[in-house]
């Protein structure tokens, strides 16, 4: 981060749009602040366009009076029930260059100022519902999350530049803290959500939490279940897309936030230990793999991205476990066992996603799909690495191939480096094999060419088991390179398969 100055933070805001708003507020004579993550990501030397100024006043009066001033360069939205307004400014005060802290330069098609008034909020002992006031500029600043989001730096010409800090977020910044300005315990009470943007901020800005914070934290985690799934999902998924996601997640857990928003996931931060024989921590294993998956992304990121690569790529990641829990299993002969731990996480997806109100479509599919054969590539790369097992994961995995692969090789966080070592080349030649089946274009040959509803019109048939024998078997074929995917061999094949099934094949004769 870097220090300014109360003349250096007005030469970074000698920009159009803040000298429009300070106009506007003068006109008005009313005080004006830009507030929050817009004065936190200067001194962090971030971009950023979240704009929020608070007046002490009417916001909404500001607001309207800069739409009259920019015409149509401008689109006002008013909210009365919640006391704020939205100008969103287009045209060459959004497109134009603006030069950042950093000195770098930011573009944007559009640029989106919030104005809200100030204001002091108060709760009767028998209400969660606070009581809105107006209130000072002091007010609206002791109501705010972190001392990292409460500084303002005025926008009146008298004043324009000077940093007002009264919770001392500056040197909380310096220093890497997390810390509320008020009691933590009234804070979190007053917007429980607040518990987890604290980890999040932590996480995001690897920050360490203030120890008065974190022990409100702890004592308050039960709170967070009157909060909607949506609003934790958002996030979660913040935390999720971080750096190093798994400092997040270490402190959901020791909060125990953790246990009542993903409890299958906390689970897993177990070690059980029979006849001197242990499981690893299969918790600390999964954000090893998700941190591995973060890396990997964080090293491809100048190839185009999707939502599945990114996002959905590291909630399988975080999931890819799950199903150890209820699979686990003591057996004498070769110790801890885990089952088909793939199979049941995969299952325990879809209730995950309906509870926390993530994405039921292809989203979820996808996660389920890595999570469900995340054991393939592995169990390939244990034996040798024949074409047809490469064919039936390339088949399987369809356009998630790649995703798959990067999840798998994630997946090898042995301490053994010898074995980790091992697997990785394995993995290389999977990688090697499935570039060489791609090439030859059997993604598009895999499909027999007899489909479902020929074995039906050929035989009579209804939609019954006895259709789905025939296209496996037809298929297993295909994949196992016993029969070109041509016409008359698979109908040879087809024929030989329905008599030994008993099926009328007299009308091939």
């Amino acid at each position: 981060m870097k220090l300014y100055s109360d003349e250096e933070l007005a030469e970074i805001l000698d920009q159009d749009i803040f000298h429009l708003i300070s106009d506007a507020a003068d006109r008005l004579g009313l005080e004006c602040y830009v507030v929050g993550g817009y004065v936190r990501d200067i001194f962090l030397e971030r971009p950023s366009d979240d704009i929020d100024v608070v007046v002490v006043g009417s916001g909404i009066e500001v607001a309207k009076e800069l739409k009259r001033m920019l015409g149509r360069q401008a689109h006002l939205s008013v909210f009365k029930n919640f006391g704020t307004a939205q100008v969103k400014v287009s045209g060459h005060l959004a497109v134009g260059n603006r030069l950042l802290a950093n000195g770098q330069e930011q573009r944007a098609d559009s640029l989106e100022v919030e104005f809200v008034g100030a204001r002091r909020e108060s709760y009767s002992h028998d209400s969660r519902k606070p009581i809105v006031e107006d209130g000072t500029l002091e007010d609206d600043q002791n109501r705010r999350d972190f001392t990292i989001n409460a500084m303002a730096i005025c926008l009146n010409k008298g004043r324009f530049g000077e940093l007002v800090d009264p919770f001392n977020g500056l040197a909380d910044l310096e220093d890497g803290i997390i810390a509320t300005p008020l009691d933590p315990s009234v804070t979190f009470s007053d917007d429980p959500l607040r518990m987890m943007r604290c980890i999040r901020f932590a996480t995001q800005l690897n920050f360490q939490i203030e120890d008065e914070t974190f022990e409100a934290l702890e004592r308050m985690a039960d709170h967070i279940k009157i909060v909607s799934g949506e609003r934790i999902e958002v996030e979660l998924n913040k935390i999720i897309l971080s750096q190093h996601p798994s400092k997040g997640f270490v402190d959901l857990q020791r909060c125990g936030l953790l246990n009542i928003i993903l409890p299958e996931l906390a689970a897993l931060d177990i070690v059980e230990q029979k006849n001197g024989r242990a499981h690893k921590n299969n918790f600390y294993h999964t954000l090893e793999v998700l941190e591995n998956v973060a890396k990997a992304q964080s090293n491809h990121d100048s190839q185009s991205s999707t939502s599945n690569s990114h996002l959905w790529l590291r909630w399988a990641a975080l999931l890819h476990d799950v199903g150890k829990t209820k699979t686990k299993r003591w057996d004498p002969s070769i110790g801890w066992t885990f089952y088909n731990h793939n199979y049941v996480g995969a299952k325990m997806v879809q209730v995950i996603f309906r509870r926390l109100k993530l994405p039921l479509g292809t989203e979820m599919k996808y996660v389920q799909k890595l999570v469900d054969l995340h054991m393939r590539p592995q169990v390939i790369a244990d034996s040798e690495v024949t074409d047809s097992a490469v064919r039936r994961l390339l088949n399987d995995a369809g356009d998630d191939i790649d995703d798959l692969m990067t999840l798998c090789e994630a997946d090898i966080t042995s301490k053994n480096e010898g074995r980790k070592k091992m697997f990785l080349e394995n993995f290389r030649m999977v990688r090697e094999k499935l570039a060489d089946l791609q090439e030859k274009d059997y993604k598009r040959l895999l499909q027999p060419v007899i489909d479902g509803n020929e074995i039906m019109e050929l035989f009579h048939l209804q939609p019954s088991r006895e259709v789905g024998i025939l296209k496996q078997y037809l298929k297993d074929a295909v994949l196992d390179n016993r029969v070109e995917n041509e016409r008359e061999p698979l109908m040879q094949l087809l024929m030989q398969k329905a008599r030994e099934m008993g099926l009328d094949t007299g009308f091939a004769n």
